[in-house]
């Protein structure tokens, strides 16, 4: 029997009669074509493969059950999808999306990972007026910036802004009080901490919410670092080195998976800063937990869909039910820019549905209007929508704290805050002091 995951979409992806009796063969072959925009090769490859197995994954499924009613047609029609290689580079999203457009003439676009890559590419998405369901690229400049049209762009992941406060809420609140007890020192004294950052509209971006959360909610938290690196790099030492002169008591890298891995390898392994570091949720892939070791143990990791924890709640479920069918078909974990092009495929199957139609005009003002039942990803009022001024859909965020699991030889996340879906509490480590170094 088919989970909550589809049960609850059916009703926007497959009423028809032909849902109950025919096979996909039954189904139109000149269905909804969808470009998907992944990473296959470069630095952001390995979230790139997971991006474009979700994707092939959620297509399966709904051709599977007689594909997508389309009420202009009169019958169903298939999802086909059309790889778009961004080379983790803005001329390669370029090059990848121009394609897509002129040449393989896709319907809608999905997917996008990063949001210098994605910002470069907009204008020609813009141009055409292809709708684009984006499920990466968290800078709140892809769907706020003015000097294109934005009107077709609907932002499938948490903005940088809404990300980069929950993680520092959660320092300001949790981490520091902890802290402050355990070492004695006075309540009210500030949590010191270091950001390295990339140079990039992601980047750029975390650093002006981490300090505008900071102001607006009176947390006692001081940044005391504030370091720079280029998008891709792999030797961090010398900016450690830099950050563990000025004494942190914590450590926020905003940075890619690839890039965070060998950050934290190599500042406790090489610099020895024994702090404890934090994730973006864009990292939560489990090649993360492999790649990090017992480096990673005790860290913690931002998120909205783990490659392991499973929140409590509604959709815990189909967030089971997907992992184990990717895993199934892959033979690996999902990670959460794979979830979010997963819904990314299911909710342009639900606009086709809504619009009637293929024609794009008609998918962005559906776009406009949808609500599909939240689906693997935790969402404000239960349902996936674009309704805020930005078209930016709004996620249910928690944090995490790796520990190594011996038995499995990897590191594993239990949840740790918020408090109504708390697994444990947050924990420092022995060998963890304030201010090392």
């Amino acid at each position: 029997m088919r989970n909550e995951l589809i049960a609850v979409i059916v009703g926007l992806l497959v009423v028809s009669a032909c849902f109950a009796g025919c096979t996909q063969a039954e189904a139109s072959a000149a269905g909804l074509k969808v470009g998907v925009v992944a990473s296959m090769t470069g630095p952001a490859s390995t979230t790139g493969k997971d991006v474009w197995q979700s994707a092939q994954l959620a297509a399966d499924e709904i051709n599977a059950r007689g594909g997508v009613f389309v009420k202009n047609l009169g019958k169903n029609v298939t999802i086909e999808l059309v790889q778009g290689d961004d080379e983790s580079t803005r001329e390669g999203g370029q090059k990848a999306v121009t394609k897509m457009i002129t040449d393989d003439r896709v319907d809608l676009l999905t997917g996008g990972f990063s949001s210098a890559v994605v910002t470069a590419h907009q204008s020609i998405v813009a141009e055409h007026g292809v709708p684009y369901i984006i499920t990466g690229a968290s800078s709140s400049t892809v769907t706020r910036r003015t000097d294109i049209n934005t009107s077709m762009m609907f932002h499938l992941a948490p903005i940088t802004d809404a990300s980069a406060a929950a993680g520092t809420q959660f320092v300001g609140e949790v981490m520091g009080p902890a802290v402050n007890e355990k070492f004695g020192r006075p309540a009210d004294q500030p949590l010191r901490m270091a950001v390295i950052y990339q140079d990039s509209p992601f980047g750029k971006g975390a650093l002006d919410s981490i300090k505008s959360t900071i102001a607006s909610k009176g947390l006692k938290v001081q940044v005391v670092a504030e370091e720079s690196f280029k998008m891709g790099e792999t030797d961090y030492r010398t900016i450690l080195t830099s950050v563990k002169a000025k004494s942190p008591d914590v450590v926020y890298p905003i940075a890619f998976l690839n890039e965070e891995v060998p950050m934290l390898t190599q500042a406790r392994r090489d610099v020895g800063l024994d702090t404890i570091f934090l994730a973006v949720e864009c990292v939560d892939d489990p090649d993360y937990y492999k790649g990090l070791g017992q480096y990673g143990d005790f860290s913690i990791i931002q998120s909205r869909f783990s490659a392991y924890a499973i929140p409590q709640g509604s959709i815990s479920t189909n967030v089971e039910k997907y992992r184990n069918d990717y895993e199934a078909r892959f033979g690996a974990s999902p990670g959460m820019m794979g979830a979010a092009t997963y819904e990314g495929v299911y909710v342009a199957a639900a606009a086709l549905e809504q619009a009637g139609t293929t024609d794009r005009a008609a998918l962005i003002n559906a776009l406009n209007t949808i609500r599909v039942p939240e689906i693997v990803e935790s969402q404000q009022g239960g349902a996936i929508s674009f309704a805020n001024q930005h078209r930016e859909a709004q996620f249910n965020l928690f944090m995490e704290q790796l520990h190594w699991d011996a038995a499995k030889q990897e590191l594993r996340p239990t949840i740790i805050w918020p408090d109504e879906l708390k697994e444990t509490e947050f924990q420092i480590p022995d060998w963890y002091r304030p201010g090392s170094g």
